[in-house]
């Protein structure tokens, strides 16, 4: 389950979705770098 649109590359958007188990995004392609960063640091923010 995931999201689409412009949501799916908020960086704020992504880290919530990392934390409630949805496991794929969509966004504009000019947003994946962002959508990417996010999700890695969500999963390092999880670590810590």
């Amino acid at each position: 389950v995931g999201i689409c649109g412009e949501h799916g590359g908020e960086p704020h958007s992504v880290e919530f979705c990392h934390s409630v188990g949805l496991n794929y995004v969509s966004c504009s392609p000019f947003r994946v770098p962002i959508a990417r960063l996010a999700a890695a640091q969500a999963v390092i923010k999880e670590k810590k």
